[in-house]
């Protein structure tokens, strides 16, 4: 396949949209189903470069939920607790590698995943498209499908689901350029290594980098190659927990990753995982109930003639009391910055919510603020020295 017509190119008055290789070549994938969108395969090309790297790095199934051209979430495939499985309502399901995977980086920001595009790094097996069937999104890319997997997501949004194979001996060419007001530009394509290496250099006094840790922080590194920057990415036992995207500064990028790792740790306290749904609530808008019951505006959900729609009986709220201790009890977070902390204060943000282990640029003429205020909490830092801007 030379050329592919788009549905549309970002909008729909933008009618005429396609991709095609300048050279001439054949496109690097294949279309299996469905019909793809100028920011689907934008989210496609993105998210498969990251769980291509994530496998690369850690030898683990991987898998990535965009949205907007960022991810929403990203994990590698580990062992999910029951309480984990029970917040991302697939303790009814069997789960590979794959699945889990994918249950996990669509897990870290629920809300946000809602229509995202899919991105696996192994070929696609039964049980992972059995997730995907049931899950809101608009389409999926892998090296490959089982027969099985492929039929039962051929069937999904009445037949319109978007499948793409990528091509697995495909390399893009090292220089790559595009057009902005009619102006072209042209770089090096970023092909930054995230290795072990990068975080040798540990200016705080705390040193210690268990192996975990720096398995989570290079998660959290190349979860940030493929985010628009600012971007600041918290990690814990292999999965994004909040990713904060596209914000010109970076303490406010700090300031959303956290409130989303917050919000995924306070799903699992006893309240919430008790809460007395209906049966007839469906999955997406038990998401919102929570996320709205462990805020502020909790009496959005509780108040007389709601909180009937929505539960057998009235929950009694989380208050602000119980959410900061229970929040106090989050530890062993990494966290990624795709550029250096000009100020303290993103450390003292970070920190509040369980991070231990940090890794970012360096670079700033505050560093001495920055690697004090770590030593204050004692949270061990790499100065990796690689900036990872992303637009």
């Amino acid at each position: 396949m030379k050329e592919l017509q788009l549905k549309y190119g970002c909008n729909p008055n933008q009618a005429s949209a396609r991709v095609y290789m300048k050279d001439g070549s054949d496109l690097p994938f294949d279309v299996l189903n469905g019909r793809p969108g100028y920011i689907n395969l934008l989210d496609a090309f993105n998210s498969y470069q990251l769980v291509k790297e994530l496998k690369e790095a850690t030898g683990l199934a991987a898998a990535a939920s965009f949205k907007h051209v960022s991810p929403a979430g990203a994990a590698v495939a580990t062992d999910m607790s029951d309480t984990l499985k029970k917040i991302y309502w697939v303790d009814d399901l069997a789960l590979s590698p794959l699945a889990s995977a994918y249950a996990c980086a669509r897990g870290a920001d629920r809300m946000s995943s809602y229509g995202d595009f899919v991105a696996l790094s192994d070929i696609c097996d039964v049980e992972t498209a059995t997730l995907l069937k049931r899950e809101v999104s608009d389409g999926v890319i892998a090296p490959g499908y089982t027969d099985e997997a492929l039929e039962l997501l051929k069937t999904k949004k009445k037949g319109k689901y978007c499948v793409l194979q990528m091509h697995s001996d495909y390399t893009p060419a090292p220089i790559e350029s595009k057009e902005v007001y009619g102006v072209t530009f042209e770089q090096e394509r970023n092909n930054a290594k995230i290795t072990a290496d990068l975080f040798k250099e540990i200016p705080t006094k705390n040193k210690n980098l268990p192996a975990s840790a720096i398995r989570d922080l290079m998660i959290a590194l190349i979860t940030l190659k493929y985010t628009q920057s600012n971007s600041v990415c918290y990690v814990k036992d292999g999965m994004t927990i909040g990713v904060g995207a596209g914000q010109q500064s970076r303490v406010h990028c700090t300031r959303l990753a956290g409130n989303k790792a917050d919000i995924w740790w306070l799903r699992q306290n006893p309240k919430v995982l008790a809460l007395p749904f209906r049966d007839d609530v469906r999955r997406p808008n038990r998401d919102n109930a929570i996320d709205v019951y462990i805020s502020d505006d909790y009496e959005d959900v509780l108040a007389d003639g709601i909180w009937q729609d929505l539960f057998t009986e009235k929950p009694e709220p989380l208050t602000r009391e119980e959410k900061k201790a229970w929040i106090a009890q989050l530890h062993g977070v990494a966290l990624g910055s795709d550029a250096f902390f000009p100020f303290g204060d993103n450390i003292e943000r970070a920190h509040r919510s369980g991070v231990d282990y940090i890794a970012q640029a360096g670079g700033s003429i505050r560093d001495d603020n920055v690697i004090e205020t770590c030593d204050k909490y004692g949270v061990a830092m790499a100065m990796t020295h690689l900036r990872l801007f992303h637009h």
